[in-house]
């Protein structure tokens, strides 16, 4: 059992994280492009008009999601698993992959239903005020900021482990 652990538990804690930072910013980018497209549907029923505009403001909850999509891959990449280097991985150097990843995995979950709930209302205000629209969108990129900082934060996390592979 130790021997397995030995030669495949690095490689199996930074796959771990590499998924959580895919999976958990997906889940939260579902969540709050759903619960925007929601919203967006009704306004549609009676306003089919203003589809570019709803459009906008449901696509913008899925950022989170391209995100970890960006950093579950770097770590995958930079793990050497494309090319088999990953087997073997120390479990320490398998940690550091793992809390890499940490960042946008829960910044992403988290700012994407924010965002996705300041959608909805972007698209109320969108709803009773049309000319205003643009200060909804405006509300939501401010929780972008937020994902952004996480995004970096786990990218430069992966940019200083001394990578074997590279």
């Amino acid at each position: 059992m130790y021997e397995i652990i030995q030669t495949y538990g690095g490689m199996g804690l930074g796959l771990l994280g590499a998924a959580l930072a895919v999976v958990l910013a997906g889940i939260g980018s579902a969540k709050g492009t759903g619960m925007a497209g929601e919203a967006g549907a009704g306004l549609l029923c009676e306003d089919p008009g203003k589809f570019g505009k709803v459009m906008i403001l449901q696509v913008i909850p899925g950022t989170q999601g391209i995100y970890g999509f960006v950093v579950g891959f770097l770590a995958l990449m930079f793990m050497g698993l494309l090319n088999g280097a990953a087997v073997g991985m120390s479990l320490e150097l398998g940690f550091q992959y793992f809390t890499a990843c940490l960042p946008i995995a829960f910044g992403g979950l988290i700012s994407a239903i924010a965002q996705g709930k300041v959608a909805v209302s972007a698209i109320n205000i969108l709803a009773k005020k049309p000319d205003d629209w643009s200060k909804g969108m405006i509300l939501c990129i401010t929780v972008e900021f937020y994902a952004i900082l996480s995004l970096l934060v786990s990218i430069f996390m992966l940019l200083f482990i001394e990578h074997p592979t590279l």
